[in-house]
């Protein structure tokens, strides 16, 4: 019998730990995939950052560091320029990335680390209990917005990928998803487009991955998709915002 789907050889046969319907996974298996497809296994180096996904070097057979609290982007550029021939990734989620480290992705950015950032944006805190992050939505109801977000103290919602795509030193910044098949398919370009630019030694590269928290969102999984579909990508648009590998 001819076997036509397997575990990625970059996972390792520790079962996920996140909650049903979570889009992180997803995430994982695309990354672990395109790191096979690429063959380049045995010369990646992963970041952990915190978060829900803190544990996620459980799940990839490679080196992997923890670098909690926003500074995978400090220790990516580290590693990377002790050895240039790694292909060195950040995995970090919005509270991670676009609040506590807000500081260390602008200046690996700013800088052209020859790093790839992963970055999954599910609109709120979702390992310590749901509170508002950076990407809540203007109207959001979280723990420390039970009202809903203002722009009048609470600020606008903040969009990453457009943001750090105007610096000179990222060479490719993209927002998809993994709410639908259509979405995971164009993710996983995506994060293939990101790799090769930095394996090309071009440069600074990041996807932005929108995904569903639907335990802290209060809805079934099938429901949080759709909410991504119809309500968060309005906010944050999918699409490429710079490429600059041709």
């Amino acid at each position: 019998m001819a076997l036509i789907f397997d575990r990625p050889a970059c996972l390792t046969p520790a079962p996920f730990t996140y909650c049903p319907g979570c889009g992180h996974g997803v995430v994982h298996r695309l990354l672990a995939e395109i790191i096979d497809e690429l063959g380049i296994q045995d010369r990646t180096i992963g970041m952990a950052s915190i978060g829900c996904s803190v544990f996620n070097y459980r799940n990839f057979d490679i080196d992997m560091l923890s670098c909690p609290h926003g500074r995978a982007p400090a220790c990516a550029t580290g590693v990377k320029r002790v050895h240039p021939d790694a292909f060195v990734f950040t995995y970090q989620g919005d509270g991670d990335l676009a609040a506590i480290g807000t500081a260390e992705i602008l200046h690996a950015a700013n800088r052209g680390e020859k790093i790839t950032v992963v970055f999954v944006n599910n609109a709120i805190y979702g390992m310590t209990g749901g509170q508002m992050a950076p990407t809540t939505l203007l109207g959001g109801k979280t723990t420390t917005s039970p009202a809903g977000r203002e722009a009048d103290g609470a600020g606008h919602p903040l969009h990453v990928a457009e943001l750090l795509a105007t610096l000179p030193g990222v060479v490719f910044a993209a927002r998809s998803g993994v709410h639908n098949p259509a979405s995971i398919h164009k993710t996983r370009g995506h994060l293939k487009k990101a790799a090769q630019a930095q394996l090309a030694g071009k440069g600074f590269s990041i996807v932005e991955v929108l995904a569903n928290c639907n335990m802290n969102w209060g809805m079934e999984p099938d429901e949080s998709n759709r909410w991504i579909e119809t309500t968060l990508s309005k906010e944050f648009p999918l699409g490429v915002f710079k490429d600059g590998q041709v």
